[in-house]
């Protein structure tokens, strides 16, 4: 199995259950918990082979990560008890997600010759979209939406990973120290209370 595959079914596992774990704590049923799911995992990947003209998209050709998001479902469901810290829970496995999805969408942009700054930009998308859909459709604000860094976290993990491709260094040690990167980022961001400066003024409402 190609790294590449192995990334996106780790990334698939990740953000199945981040939605999970947000789907029940909006207190959905078994069907809405699987949607959710199911979208948080597939959108960001459906929307990089949209851009780069893969069609059909990766999850449609290959029943593996089908199956991998139902188990992973019912896998989070059933150990939801081990997993009854919502919100650092969801943190650790979105943080993870964007990680995996981030260095993935930045090699598929290098694949396709696009340019370091698109491949960059692609690696964010790919990594913050299913989170953007996951959030909408559960009625709340999109994490990339807010002051926290988490965009910006993406970007300079795939910035790095780019960074890396002019170095004798292979892929796989480049994929795992960039999505460290990331990682480091958004820990550092929370423990921190680091964010991103706000434009907003009492005197615009």
């Amino acid at each position: 199995m190609q790294l590449f595959t192995i990334i996106d079914i780790l990334g698939t596992i990740a953000f199945a259950i981040s939605g999970v774990l947000t789907a029940m704590h909006k207190k959905m049923d078994p069907f809405g918990i699987l949607i959710i799911a199911t979208v948080t995992s597939v959108g960001g990947g459906t929307l990089r082979d949209i851009l780069v003209g893969k069609l059909p998209v990766s999850w449609m050709l290959d029943m593996t990560f089908i199956y991998v998001i139902i188990a992973t479902t019912i896998f989070a469901v059933v150990f939801r008890s081990k997993l009854k810290y919502f919100r650092r829970s969801l943190f650790l496995f979105d943080t993870i997600g964007i990680a995996l999805y981030t260095t993935t969408g930045a090699q598929i942009g290098l694949a396709a010759d696009l340019h370091p700054l698109v491949c960059i930009a692609l690696g964010m998308m790919s990594a913050c979209f299913g989170g953007v859909l996951r959030d909408i459709l559960c009625n709340e604000i999109p994490i990339i939406f807010r002051k926290e860094i988490y965009a910006t976290a993406c970007m300079v993990g795939a910035a790095f990973f780019l960074t890396l491709q002019n170095f004798d260094i292979d892929n796989t040690t480049a994929v795992i120290l960039s999505g460290m990167v990331i990682i480091a980022i958004r820990i550092l961001a929370v423990v921190y209370k680091l964010k991103l400066p706000s434009f907003y003024n009492n005197e615009d409402v």
